[in-house]
């Protein structure tokens, strides 16, 4: 997945799935903890760049927010 926002943009990802999976960044600006169904992780993106993320737990499992 990828989407792409302004600076400043809180992001918000919401787990619909009856396992659990995690959201961590590539640089290590952000990482959740295990989330399961109806969970969610929120983070506010305060400077510019691409940021690819994958799910700790299940690696195929990737996207990037691009800030701009």
């Amino acid at each position: 997945m990828t989407l792409t926002v302004p600076v400043r943009t809180k992001v918000t990802w919401k787990f619909d799935d009856a396992v659990a999976h995690t959201v961590k960044a590539n640089d290590g600006s952000f990482s959740s903890p295990p989330m399961k169904s109806g969970q969610t992780f929120s983070y506010t993106f305060t400077k510019a760049g691409k940021f690819p993320y994958i799910c700790s737990i299940h690696q195929y499992m990737t996207g990037t927010i691009t800030v701009s």
